[in-house]
C-alpha cells in the first residue's frame, strides 16, 4: 500500500459501514466513485476505462478490468463518516463479500434492468439475506433501461425473498429517464450529471402516476404497520414522519427492501442514497445488537478483511463494534490467544494512513496480529466469533510448483498469505500423486492468485491440470515364489518366499495374513515380508497404487547366516513382482458424488453435460429456499471434473456451481484405460 490517494482525503473514520455490493459489471465501483465524489472525498470523478478509480486500483483489477478485492474508502456526508466496502460481483470472488457482511449496518445491493442477470442478482441477495443485513436495491443505469418499470420490478422481486419497495418514479423525456418523483417525500427532481438533481413541479398526469405508485408503496409498508393499514382503509393521508419511520424500521428489520434508481457513471441519484443511509440505516449499535454482540461496552470488533501488504506486513481490517481501541489495547482472538494491538491505519483504496485510535463505528487496519483471521471476533472479554463465515467448496484445482528450487519454500509462504487473505483458495499435498494442488473458486480466481505469487511476493510458479489420483486392482488370484539369493565375499543374503494374492472386495484395503507352520520362515522376518509387499504395492504393475489385495505368506525357507530382514523384504518385492501380473490388473478411476446448483432452465443443458462427461444422474429436486433453482446429484468421473466449472458456468449465465466428495471406485477399461497407462508411463520416464 501507498502513502498518496490522488488528491482524496479519508477523513475521520467511524460511523455507519454500508457493504456495495451486485452482480459482475453491475456498477458497483462505479457507484462507490460517484458517491466519493458527490460528497466532495474526491475532486473527480473517476472512470473503469480510464483505471484511475480509488477502488480496483490493484494491477490484477486494472489488468482485468474486474474486481478481484473488496475496496475500502471512508467518506463524510452533513457531518456523519460513511465506509464503503466495495465487493467483487463475480461469483469467484464471493468470499470477500462473506467476510464484509457481518459487520456492515446495511448493504447496497446494484442491479441493472437485464434479465440476464437475474440469477446472479438472487445469488447475491441469497448471501446477503443469510447473513441478516438490511439492505436496498439500487437500479443502476436507469438512462439505459427498457421496457416498463413495472416489468423490472417484477424481475427483480423474482431474485428477493423480500418484497421490493419502489422508492421512486422515473420521470421519462422521450423515453430516457431524466429525472425521478420520491415516492416518500411527494417531489419531483430532474438529474443534472455529476450535480445534485434539481426540484420541479410535476405536471397533472405525473401527479396521478405518483399517487398510485406512492400508495402501492404504502400499503407495502402497512403490511407490517396495523395503524397505517387502517388509515389507508379510512383514507386518510398518513403523516410524512410516519411513513419515513415505517420505511426506516421496516428496512431495518429485514421485511422490506427499498429500490432506488440511478445512474452511477452519471452521478445520478447519489445525493437521495446518502440521505437514506444517513436517515434509515441503522448505526453500530444494530449491527452489534444483530451479532448478539454482549452489551458490555468491552472493546470489541469483528475482522472484515486481511491483507497482506508488499512492505507493511499482515493488516486485519476491523469494524469496532463497542468501547474504544488504540495502541497497546489488549484483546482475545476468535481461539482465546492474548493480541495486542501495535499499530492502527485508516484504509482508502490502496492506500494507508496512521490512526490515533478507533471508536465504536470506526472501520481500521489492526497491523501485524498474525493469528488473527477474517471472520474473527476481537474482544477484550473474549467469547469468540460472534460470525462464522462459510468457506465455499472448491471448483477447480491446479498443481503448482515452483520453477526454481530456490523458491519452493518461499512459494508454500506467499501461497500460505494468499489463503489467509482469501480462504476461498485451498492448498493441499495429495498423497497419492505427490502434487502440491492449489483449489479455488474458478478460472480467473486461480489465474488471479498466480499473477499475485509473481506480481507481489516474486515467485515464478508453474500451473498445470492436477493428476488424477488413479489406483489398480486385481480381478484373478494366483501363487508364486520369490526368492532372493546373492553371494558377493562374506556374508551373502537368502531370503524364500511362497505367496498367495487374491482380489479383496472394493473397499477392503490390503490385508496382510500367514500360515507358516514349523518356522520354514522365522518370526522375526515376517514382518519384513509384510513391508516389501507393501512398498511394492505402492506402484503396482500398471504404475499405480495398488488397493483391495489380499496376501498370505503360506511357505518359504531360511539360511542360518545369509538371511536377513532384507533379504526377506527383497524376496517378497520379487515375488509380488512376478506374480501380479499374473492377476489380471485393471485400472481404477476414483467417481465422485457431485451436488450441482443451477436455475431450473439449465437444468436440460445441464443433464447433456453429465452424460458427455461419462456422467450418472442420480436425481434432482427444487434447491431448499432457492425459487428457480434445482439441485442435481451425479456421479461423476474426477477425471471429468477439471474442467466443469468453465462449462457449468458458461450454460448458467455465470451463476452454476457445485460440491464433490469421494464415493466409490470403478473399473476404466478400454482406450481410455490404455490411454491413462501409456500418459503416466511416459510422465514417469
Amino acid at each position: 500500500m501507498g502513502s498518496g490517494n490522488n488528491g482524496a482525503q479519508a477523513g475521520p473514520q467511524g460511523g455507519r459501514a454500508i457493504a456495495i455490493v451486485g452482480p459482475y459489471l453491475s456498477g458497483k465501483t462505479t457507484l462507490l466513485e460517484a458517491l466519493l465524489a458527490r460528497n466532495g472525498t474526491i475532486a473527480r470523478q473517476g472512470r473503469m476505462a480510464d483505471k484511475n478509480t480509488i477502488g480496483d486500483a490493484s494491477p490484477q483489477a486494472r489488468a482485468h478490468g474486474m474486481s478481484v478485492e473488496v475496496n475500502i474508502a471512508s467518506s463524510e456526508f452533513l457531518g456523519d463518516t460513511y465506509t464503503f466496502f466495495d465487493c467483487p460481483g463475480s461469483v469467484e470472488y464471493l468470499q470477500d463479500m462473506r467476510g464484509v457482511l457481518p459487520g456492515v449496518d446495511a448493504a447496497i445491493v446494484v442491479c441493472e434492468p437485464d434479465e440476464k442477470k437475474i440469477p446472479a442478482l438472487q445469488a447475491i441477495l441469497k448471501e446477503v439475506e443469510d447473513a441478516g443485513v438490511p439492505h436496498m436495491l439500487f437500479l443502476n443505469k436507469i438512462d439505459k433501461a427498457e421496457g416498463t418499470l413495472q416489468d423490472v420490478l417484477q424481475l427483480l422481486q423474482s431474485a428477493s425473498s423480500r418484497p421490493v419497495v419502489m422508492r421512486q418514479l422515473p420521470i421519462y423525456e422521450n423515453d430516457v429517464a431524466t429525472g425521478f418523483i420520491d415516492l416518500a417525500l411527494e417531489r419531483a427532481f430532474v438529474y443534472r450529471e455529476h450535480a445534485s438533481s434539481e426540484v420541479v413541479k410535476m405536471g397533472e398526469a405525473q401527479k396521478e402516476e405518483e399517487t398510485e405508485a406512492r400508495f402501492s408503496m404504502l400499503e407495502k409498508l402497512a403490511d407490517y404497520d396495523d395503524k397505517l393499514m387502517e388509515q389507508l382503509l379510512e383514507d386518510i393521508e398518513p403523516p410524512r414522519d410516519v411513513v419515513f419511520d415505517d420505511l426506516a424500521r421496516e428496512l431495518r428489520d429485514g421485511l422490506i427492501v427499498p429500490l432506488f434508481l440511478g445512474s452511477a457513471e452519471n452521478g445520478n441519484g447519489m445525493l437521495r442514497l446518502m440521505k437514506a443511509f444517513r436517515h434509515e440505516v441503522a448505526g453500530v449499535a444494530g449491527t452489534a445488537a444483530r451479532l448478539g454482540a454482549p452489551e458490555d461496552g468491552a472493546p470489541r470488533a469483528q475482522v472484515m478483511k486481511t491483507i497482506h501488504t508488499s512492505h507493511g506486513g499482515k493488516l486485519s481490517v476491523v469494524r469496532v463494534l463497542s468501547g474504544s481501541i488504540h495502541d497497546g489495547t489488549v484483546l482475545k482472538d476468535g481461539e482465546g490467544n492474548e493480541v495486542k494491538v501495535s499499530g492502527l491505519q485508516s484504509v482508502f483504496g490502496q492506500d494507508t494512513h496512521r490512526a490515533d485510535a478507533a471508536s465504536a463505528g470506526d472501520t481500521v487496519g489492526l497491523a501485524k496480529l498474525e493469528s488473527v483471521k477474517t471472520g474473527d471476533t476481537l474482544s477484550s472479554a473474549g467469547g469468540g466469533g460472534l460470525a462464522l463465515v462459510e468457506t465455499p467448496s472448491p471448483v477447480l484445482a491446479l498443481s503448482v510448483a515452483a520453477k526454481e528450487r530456490k523458491d519452493e519454500v518461499k512459494l508454500a509462504a506467499s501461497l500460505a498469505k494468499l489463503i489467509d487473505e482469501d480462504p476461498s483458495l485451498s492448498l493441499d499435498h495429495n498423497q497419492t500423486t505427490g502434487e502440491m494442488v492449489l483449489s479455488g473458486q474458478g478460472d480467473m480466481h486461480l489465474r488471479v492468485a498466480l499473477e499475485k505469487l509473481m506480481t507481489k511476493y516474486g515467485v515464478s510458479a508453474e500451473a498445470k491440470r492436477p493428476r488424477v489420483g488413479y489406483c489398480e486392482t486385481i480381478r484373478k488370484s494366483t501363487s508364486v515364489r520369490g526368492r532372493h539369493k546373492k553371494q558377493s565375499g562374506g556374508h551373502g543374503q537368502f531370503g524364500d518366499v511362497v505367496l498367495d494374492i487374491k482380489a479383496l472386495p472394493r473397499g477392503t484395503g490390503f490385508v496382510f495374513d500367514n500360515t507358516i507352520t514349523g518356522g520354514v520362515v522365522p518370526k522375526q522376518y515376517i514382518p519384513s515380508v509384510e513391508a516389501g509387499i507393501r512398498e511394492y504395492l505402492s506402484k503396482g504393475p500398471l504404475g499405480f497404487p495398488v488397493i483391495d489385495v489380499g496376501v498370505t505368506l503360506t511357505d518359504g525357507s531360511y539360511h542360518t547366516v545369509d538371511s536377513s530382514d532384507m533379504a526377506f523384504r527383497t524376496a517378497a518385492q520379487i515375488g509380488m513382482r512376478e506374480g501380479m501380473p499374473q492377476c489380471s490388473p485393471v485400472l481404477l478411476e476414483p467417481i465422485m458424488a457431485v451436488e450441482i446448483h443451477v436455475p431450473s432452465d439449465a437444468t436440460a443443458r445441464l443433464n447433456q453435460i453429465v452424460s458427455q462427461r461419462r456422467g450418472q444422474i442420480l436425481g434432482f429436486d427444487a434447491r431448499p429456499g432457492w425459487e428457480g433453482w434445482d439441485t442435481v446429484n451425479v456421479h461423476l468421473p474426477e477425471a471429468e471434473i477439471g474442467d466443469l466449472i468453465v462449462e457449468l458456468r458458461s450454460a448458467t449465465s455465470g451463476v452454476g456451481g457445485f460440491s464433490t466428495k469421494f464415493d466409490h471406485w470403478q473399473e476404466l477399461t478400454g482406450k481410455l484405460a490404455d490411454q491413462v497407462v501409456e500418459e503416466h508411463a511416459a510422465e514417469a520416464a
